[in-house]
């Protein structure tokens, strides 16, 4: 277990491949995971798996969800989403099927992508429920017997949400929001929790849920099911009451040598968004924090992978530390193999937006400067997030007076316009200074 070896002093193969990814010293790693501040998300069961590190003082991870939906279910449309994912820079893909087949997708994606996987287990439970006919009759077997099927399969991280409690569904009563839950384990939990007037069983049960953990190195992803579902609930009472809970949830957890993260809000406004993560890291004590956007406005429907890349930034700046993608489908319907590619584009720039911030990244912008300086576009492309958008632009309305430059400035390019021009001047001023010394 990586936690478990961290505290023991001892770095394991996977500390010392993120080490290497990370451009830090191992030790830097192995303290990190050993006071719970990092986490390297993989199941003991999981074959050929390209570790992540994420959290404190690494780059900032990227994560794309995929999965069907009861009125779509397509297997080999889920795996391709997996793979295009991961090929234009997801670190890690989770999987939320909520249709036919939860199984045998899950499988697929675990075995054709090579990123670390996460699942929704209680997703699983429910839907079953509801085929056998209401989704509130699901038992504590039913959740942690789908818990444990995934983790058997060798998924390396699930989203537990835990903070749901009957303490939370008290505050949301008094919160008077516009929208009660839109987490859909969130619903899940407080519609059992009302329904059966009885304690959610992943919090009630929690040291179970630890010892599962344990037995395949699983990290739990503490959910934030009361996250507020538009800006006019922000930060409110009932969101507060699970941060409290998942704070005390965290230190049970890693008095077990489990590794977890803590998720976070949701919609946000623009100016919600630092307070909310330096808030998190103080109760949840620097554990790595994942965030969904945050959206920072309600009105964006189509774009809400630019909405969500714009509140990315500003959390990962301010501290987050994994920024789950949104599509241009959020809100709307299931999203496309291509819209997964323009979520996850979106996201990875915020992702480096907030990096060259935090002075982790920076190397790349330069060499970029300076390809462009030279007008060497190949090196342009190569540098690109996404060198296929460039080169499609390129191509669309090439140069036809200067192949060298671009077709929006053309012959007055400004930086090919003063290159010359220093030039011309600085063999000026070398003849007169080789005049001068004859």
């Amino acid at each position: 277990m990586q936690m478990a070896e961290a505290r023991r002093g001892t770095t394991t193969l996977e500390m010392e491949a993120v080490a290497k990814a990370e451009g830090r010293p191992v030790e830097f790693i192995m303290r990190g995971v050993a006071a719970g501040r990092l986490i390297i998300p993989r199941n003991l069961r999981r074959k050929n798996v390209s570790v992540k590190g994420i959290g404190e003082g690494l780059r900032t991870k990227v994560n794309a969800n995929v999965g069907s939906s009861p009125d779509y279910v397509n297997l080999n449309e889920e795996v391709e989403k997996a793979k295009v994912a991961v090929k234009y820079g997801a670190d890690t893909v989770m999987d939320l099927s909520i249709g036919d087949g939860i199984d045998e997708i899950r499988r697929h994606i675990l075995q054709a992508i090579d990123a670390p996987v996460g699942t929704v287990p209680i997703y699983q439970a429910w839907t079953e429920a509801a085929s056998r006919g209401d989704v509130v009759d699901v038992s504590s077997d039913d959740i942690f017997n789908a818990i444990r099927r995934h983790a058997e399969d060798g998924v390396d991280f699930v989203t537990v949400h835990c903070g749901v409690t009957r303490a939370a569904i008290e505050a949301l009563r008094r919160s008077g929001r516009l929208i009660d839950v839109v987490s859909r384990g969130g619903s899940f939990l407080a519609a059992w929790i009302i329904h059966n007037e009885r304690e959610n069983p992943l919090y009630e049960e929690f040291d179970y849920l630890l010892e599962l953990a344990r037995e395949f190195d699983l990290t739990l992803s503490l959910g934030d099911g009361m996250r507020p579902g538009c800006l006019a609930d922000a930060s409110d009472v009932a969101q507060f009451q699970e941060l409290l809970t998942l704070g005390e949830l965290v230190e049970r957890a890693w008095a077990r040598d489990v590794q977890v993260i803590v998720e976070g809000p949701g919609h946000l406004p623009l100016d919600h968004i630092e307070a909310n993560v330096r808030l998190e890291k103080v109760i949840c004590k620097r554990a790595p924090f994942y965030v969904l956007g945050p959206v920072v406005t309600d009105i964006a429907p189509g774009y809400d992978h630019w909405v969500g890349a714009i509140g990315g930034a500003l959390a990962a700046w301010a501290g987050a530390d994994f920024l789950c993608y949104l599509t241009p489908a959020e809100h709307l319907c299931l999203p496309s193999v291509e819209d997964v590619k323009e979520g996850v584009i979106a996201a990875k720039i915020a992702a480096h937006v907030a990096d060259l911030a935090k002075g982790i990244e920076g190397k790349r912008d330069d060499e970029m400067a300076r390809a462009r300086r030279k007008f060497d576009w190949t090196k342009q492309f190569e540098l690109a997030i996404n060198p296929e958008k460039p080169q499609e632009l390129r191509r669309r309305r090439p140069p036809s007076i200067d192949p060298n430059v671009c077709s929006m400035c053309s012959k007055f390019c400004a930086i090919k316009m003063v290159n010359t021009y220093l030039k011309e001047k600085t063999r000026d001023i070398r003849k007169e200074t080789r005049g001068s010394q004859k």
